[in-house]
């Protein structure tokens, strides 16, 4: 038998012990709870890869979207895989190709975009705080979408000032510059007292024109459309000139799809292109955006929560700057429409300076953010999760091409009809037009980054063509 004394020694070890061990269950139990991060998604309108300082633009001021670069990771390549606002803003919150969520244009899709299963909605249901805040832009409905503990929205395409937002059910006259007033709101939401972790989607109406969008989806002559920024910036960059592309001179000569006659539109050429004022009002626009993420940096930085939050900074697609001769139809798979912004911050993670050159796509936001809160999707993703590439790691086999689709709708005459496929690698882009024979295109990226010499023609590249027709068939087939 034990002595006394030895028998109250072991009940005070004993004791000490289950201390220990609830202190460490404690602590073990705060730190996955740490791991579980907020996220915060700014996505901006329009917004090209190149329109940012720390993508190289030689005169615009974006030192806080830069900041997240900086401090974090930027993806040189990445893409959308539909040029157009519905599909594209259904593929991010999806995580798939808009062939499977079904959101194909930007006619009225609101009793369908009710239903989407977004990576938000499973964010809530896994105790997630959600927010959304800006332009939903899938139909003119307004009404808050299920998965959202917050909402702040507005029909359409919205206004560029004074808006009229539906929050949370309910109108809510605004004044001001829209971006202004959702930087607003955004940075108020992440000041709240909470215990759990939130994920914040700030979706802006910059660098959109200002449109008129009628009830059917329709919208007023977008070739009519300005680009209005803030009153504080208008005269911003007035003296800077316009950086162009070698592409603005192409003379189309093998591009038979964009030499068609269309009814009451001049042929394309440097004239048809995007005017030098009408970049520098998108730019200025940007000025307020820009100023949205640094409301949003300090506001983390205030309530200790920066380095626990995922910032993700991207675009739904991009905007030509007269490249082809286009000006506002950027459904087209030329880079200039599909490349965008890819830009993530987390320190837990991601090592400050990383630049990343492996295919990323829109389609692969859903599935990263999800892996990174520990939630498992629940339904059919087409996209992948970044986390290797933004931990550092060789993943392997990674994505060697990419699908580009898109499905023509009624807006813009010159698209009409213009439906196709796209399929692009490292060196080619082959584009294959749905809705018009024989005027498919072939393009040479290595030796013609600009896009310019049409190689369908050519026998030398007939081997390429073939290999790159059996790529686009393998991923029009859903395989990964």
């Amino acid at each position: 038998m034990l002595s006394t004394r030895n028998g109250s020694r072991m009940k005070w070890f004993l004791v000490a012990v289950i201390i220990t061990l609830a202190t460490a269950t404690a602590g073990l139990a705060r730190d996955g709870a740490a791991r579980r991060p907020n996220i915060i998604v700014v996505l901006v309108d329009d917004l090209r890869w190149d329109e940012i300082g720390c993508a190289g633009h030689p005169f615009v001021r974006t030192p806080n979207i830069d900041r997240i670069a900086r401090q974090g990771a930027r993806f040189r390549n990445a893409f959308c895989t539909t040029p157009l606002c519905s599909p594209v803003r259904a593929s991010l919150l999806t995580g798939q190709y808009a062939h499977n969520h079904g959101i194909v244009d930007n006619t009225d899709r609101s009793r369908s975009s009710h239903q989407l299963p977004t990576f938000t909605g499973l964010l809530h249901k896994a105790g997630y705080e959600t927010a959304y805040v800006g332009k939903w832009h899938m139909g003119n409905d307004d009404t808050p979408r299920p998965g959202f503990d917050y909402w702040l929205s507005m029909k359409g395409q919205g206004t560029s000032f004074d808006p009229v937002l539906n929050e949370n059910g309910k109108p809510v006259k605004t004044t001001g510059h829209t971006t202004d007033v959702l930087n607003r709101y955004a940075a108020r939401f992440v000041r709240r007292d909470r215990t759990g972790p939130f994920c914040l989607y700030v979706a802006h109406k910059a660098l959109h024109p200002e449109l008129i969008q009628y009830d059917d989806g329709s919208i007023s002559d977008p070739s009519a459309a300005k680009f209005l920024p803030a009153k504080r910036h208008e005269n911003l960059y007035a003296d800077s000139p316009i950086p162009r592309r070698l592409n603005v001179t192409d003379s189309l000569q093998g591009k038979p799809a964009l030499l068609r006659k269309i009814k009451g539109l001049p042929p394309l050429s440097r004239e048809t292109g995007t005017s030098d004022e009408t970049i520098r009002d998108r730019l200025r626009m940007l000025a307020a955006v820009d100023e949205g993420v640094a409301m949003l940096l300090e506001s983390l930085e205030e309530t200790g929560k920066l380095d626990d939050t995922v910032f993700v900074f991207t675009s739904d697609h991009g905007y030509w700057y007269g490249e082809h001769g286009l000006s506002v139809e950027r459904r087209l798979a030329y880079e200039e429409a599909i490349r965008v912004p890819l830009l993530v911050r987390y320190p837990r993670l991601v090592q400050a300076g990383t630049t990343i050159d492996r295919f990323a796509l829109g389609i692969d936001l859903a599935p990263t953010l999800l892996e990174l809160a520990r939630v498992k999707a629940r339904h059919k993703m087409d996209g992948r999760s970044l986390v290797p590439l933004l931990r550092g790691e060789d993943p392997g086999k990674w994505r060697s091409s990419l699908l580009v689709e898109y499905y023509t709708d009624t807006v813009f005459p010159r698209v009409l009809n213009m439906g196709y496929k796209a399929v692009r690698t490292n060196r080619y882009k082959y584009i294959h037009y749905t809705d018009l024979d024989g005027m498919d295109e072939l393009y040479d990226l290595k030796n013609d980054p600009y896009e310019m010499k049409n190689l369908i023609a050519d026998p030398a590249s007939q081997a390429a063509l073939g290999q790159l027709k059996a790529e686009l068939a393998r991923l029009t087939n859903g395989t990964k």
